[in-house]
């Protein structure tokens, strides 16, 4: 024990002792407190407590409250910052499923200059999703009863203004965190955001227990099955396959020889992340979301076999694994192109042992990526439905896994990476220059002989 907080202790005084990185994770600390700020300050004209009720009568659910979740409760609460960093993830996730449709996308994603340009038809795209959203959610404010106290086109136009600019401010917060601060600005906001959320959630299972909705031992168990399911969430996250490439010796520059090496492609297992169980959530609450605004009883009452708090859930669950292993499979064809990994495997001369290069590579890596995208689909499945079959099981809520634990596993792994890449690469710079001195020195007594 004693050696783990010396250790704990030693890295953090590391990363104290690196001017670069603590500047970096002091600007994107000053950066997360705006956001926070920003997210607690109510848009005008709206009743905070009748929103919040609504919110609170449907439990979280549906598309909204997953929505709110990814805000931190802006929505809920309308604050200016309510609509976050959604339309930014939006838009950014229709370019790159852009790029694997249009070849013109495709071909401008592979360049330096490409890149920027759609860089700037992301943001675009984010000012114009803001609007709709922002529309939206100011003709849903003024359908609750006391909820806006001047209903009417104004109410919805000056919604508009400072929701979209709130988006807008978040978008570039977020692009300010990536460029001068540490790890990716969208998924470190989005991180805090549930992060801010989950704790309140994990502290009111211990009142559970002080009102007799739970024992002592269904807390107990609960948490074993907290640790259980933090633990099989980085286990899943970090794993991958590695496919053995060999490089050849090759003749460089002036006579110089390449040596010959081994080294590994590591495909993961969840390459597509926590999309596939975001994309088949936004599906899935379709009918209820019209049975709501429309009123119709039909539709309410077909909406009640899709509600997972419903008399009989058996088909939400069944149409949501479905949904969960389509979606998976689907977004990683997107965002994963065995073609082009074999053509740049083939550009540096490496090849895998046992397969010809090119068409043959392609479709051998395929292959795998194929047989290991199930486990890592019925992973997500099984992550996605587990916190909704608790809940079931001790008729009290447990929101402690699915889509929020992905996110803020994944994003925490991430920036420990960039984190841990900061202090190596100080450590080889000091080594470097102290090599150098010591190389000087020597040079200099040499001459002097």
């Amino acid at each position: 024990m004693a050696e783990d907080n010396n250790a704990a202790a030693n890295a953090v005084a590391n990363i104290y002792r690196t001017p670069e990185l603590w500047a970096k994770i002091t600007f994107t600390f000053l950066c997360m407190v705006i956001y926070r700020v920003g997210s607690h300050i109510t848009a005008p004209g709206i009743d905070v407590q009748a929103l919040t009720d609504y919110f609170t009568r449907q439990q979280g659910g549906g598309l909204l409250g997953l929505y709110d979740m990814f805000v931190g409760g802006g929505l809920s609460r309308a604050t200016v910052f309510a609509l976050g960093i959604m339309p930014y993830i939006s838009a950014s996730i229709f370019v790159q499923i852009a790029g694997a449709v249009l070849p013109n996308v495709d071909k401008m994603q592979k360049d330096e200059e490409g890149r920027k340009k759609l860089t700037q038809y992301t943001r675009y795209l984010t000012v114009v999703l803001a609007l709709i959203q922002a529309y939206g959610f100011a003709l849903f404010t003024a359908s609750l009863p006391a909820a806006v106290s001047r209903p009417g086109p104004w109410f919805t136009i000056q919604m508009m203004l400072f929701l979209t600019a709130g988006a807008i401010f978040v978008m570039w917060l977020g692009e300010q965190i990536t460029e001068r601060g540490l790890g990716n600005g969208a998924s470190l906001i989005i991180f805090f955001s549930i992060v801010e959320r989950m704790w309140p959630s994990i502290f009111q299972s211990f009142n559970f227990v002080t009102t007799g909705a739970i024992s002592p031992l269904t807390l107990v168990v609960l948490g074993l099955v907290m640790v259980a399911v933090v633990a099989g969430v980085v286990a899943i996250t970090v794993a991958a396959r590695r496919v053995l490439i060999q490089i050849p010796q090759r003749t460089m520059a002036r006579g110089r020889q390449r040596e010959a090496a081994r080294n590994f492609i590591p495909l993961r297992i969840n390459t597509a992340g926590v999309m596939p169980i975001i994309f088949a959530q936004s599906v899935i609450v379709i009918p209820g979301a019209l049975a709501q605004f429309s009123g119709n009883a039909k539709l309410q009452e077909i909406a009640e076999y899709f509600n997972p708090q419903g008399p009989n859930p058996w088909l939400y669950f069944i149409l949501s694994a479905v949904l969960i292993m389509l979606f998976t499979y689907f977004y990683t064809s997107i965002i994963f192109n065995p073609v082009d990994l074999a053509e740049n495997l083939k550009k540096q001369g490496g090849f895998v042992p046992g397969i010809k290069p090119g068409a043959k590579t392609a479709e051998y890596i395929e292959q795998v990526v194929e047989r290991i995208t199930l486990p890592g689909a019925i992973f997500l499945t099984v992550i996605a439905l587990m916190p909704i079959v608790i809940a079931r099981l001790v008729n009290v809520p447990f929101a402690f896994g699915g889509t929020s634990l992905l996110i803020v596993v994944g994003v925490a792994l991430d920036t420990m990476a960039q984190m841990q890449q900061h202090l190596l690469l100080r450590k080889y710079d000091g080594f470097m220059k102290k090599g150098r001195v010591k190389f000087r020195g020597r040079q200099a007594t040499q001459g002097g002989f």
